[in-house]
């Protein structure tokens, strides 16, 4: 199984607007860091995302260069503030390879709990894992 775990391309500031989308650097960023991704083999069968529009889009541009048919779907667990426990449990229950996009400071604590020995998550960037035993063992396979 492979997992990507993407901390969500450049939004704009909330007093600029409070749905805070991708700024225009943040769509071509995400576009950029898609085709990396897919030229590592990326080629998720799933994209969760945390349903902020920022997240959102960043898994959009993901779905349309490296996995058009993939399942889109927002989970919890993937918001700011949440525990990395809820996506480490939903893992054990999945097979398929994954992306998911979220959110500082959540994204880098759940890296560090899958993969203590990662270095830490890149701002604005993508660490793929892989795991062998369904989930309960992560190593760091590449990053950008």
């Amino acid at each position: 199984m492979t997992l990507l775990l993407i901390h969500h391309a450049d939004a704009v500031g909330p007093l600029l607007d409070p749905q805070r989308p991708l700024s225009t650097p943040g769509h071509e960023h995400a576009r950029h860091i898609a085709q990396v991704a897919k030229d590592h083999g990326a080629a998720p069968q799933a994209i969760w995302h945390s349903g902020k529009l920022r997240a959102r889009q960043t898994g959009e541009a993901f779905l349309r260069v490296c996995a058009p048919f993939a399942q889109f779907k927002m989970v919890r667990g993937l918001n700011p503030d949440d525990s990395p426990a809820v996506i480490r449990q939903a893992l054990l229950a999945e097979s398929r390879d994954l992306a998911v996009v979220g959110h500082w400071p959540s994204l880098p604590a759940l890296l560090s709990a899958l993969s203590p020995s990662s270095a830490p998550m890149p701002l604005h960037g993508v660490v793929a894992l892989t795991s062998d035993d369904h989930g309960v063992t992560w190593s760091e396979l590449w990053r950008i």
